[in-house]
């Protein structure tokens, strides 16, 4: 058995914040929308999808590391067109495990890593 990818499950107070961010700040798609109105969607960009959960809340303060980590193939355009979106983010950065990487949080709290593994 072979597993080929993973989705992460972001949870958010505020899923119309959520939304916006993942579509017209990430790029990203609406795959499919659950509730009347939407509290759960499925994006998709590429070959990476998230899912993001507003029935549940938020995600606990006391749960503070990455919540996702995005693989791109240049993450230092990635950081240019989110840095003229107004994002704020740390990095782009190399890491001592042969990943150059920015982290940000998305409108619900959660931090997010993207990373491009260096040659």
């Amino acid at each position: 058995m072979t597993l080929t990818s993973s989705i992460p499950v972001l949870r958010v107070a505020d899923y119309p914040a959520a939304r916006a961010f993942w579509t017209r700040t990430m790029g990203f798609s609406v795959g499919e929308e659950g509730g009347h109105p939407p509290r759960f969607g499925i994006f998709h960009r590429d070959a990476a999808t998230v899912f993001v959960d507003a029935w549940h809340g938020p995600e606990p303060a006391e749960h503070a590391g990455w919540r996702a980590y995005l693989h791109c193939d240049d993450v230092d355009a990635l950081a240019a067109k989110l840095a003229a979106k107004g994002v704020a983010m740390d990095g782009p950065a190399n890491a001592a495990y042969g990943m150059r990487e920015i982290t940000l949080r998305d409108p619900g709290g959660n931090l997010l890593c993207f990373g491009q593994e260096l040659s």
